[in-house]
């Protein structure tokens, strides 16, 4: 006959074995929960990668067109500096002729009224050169 008096400490196999179960069911729970959060994890990695990379490739383009506009808008401001040099210089080439043009007529009219005080002066009997 088997002692009535058992060790309370102790347990038998079959409860070791289920708490062993118990564990290793646990453990395992524990395992695939932090695989499918890596795996989610990654997702969401890749999921900002690409987000990222777009940005940057929006932010390149932008650029690249302003870049674009830019140099239009300097090509453009040359062009009319250019086109406002040429007026100016045809402007005052145009000025320029007329002064040649109208420079012999006031050479003329100063000659004229100079000899005209010249002979007012000897009239009063002042010569010119006493002046």
């Amino acid at each position: 006959m088997p002692p009535k008096n058992k060790e309370k400490g102790k347990k038998s196999g079959a409860q070791k074995k289920k708490m062993n179960w118990g564990a290793d069911v646990e453990a395992e729970s524990r395992h695939r929960l932090v695989v499918l959060e890596k795996e989610l994890l990654r997702d969401h990695l890749e999921a900002c990668q690409r987000e990222a990379a777009a940005a940057q490739e929006e932010a390149e383009q932008a650029l690249g067109e302003r870049d674009q506009a830019l140099a239009q808008l300097r090509a453009h401001v040359a062009d009319m500096e250019a086109k406002y040099e040429e007026i100016l210089h045809d402007s005052l080439d145009r000025l320029l002729a007329k002064l040649r043009a109208i420079k012999l007529q006031w050479d003329g009219a100063a000659l004229r009224l100079h000899a005209r005080h010249k002979e007012q002066l000897r009239q009063f009997g002042l010569t010119p050169l006493d002046l």
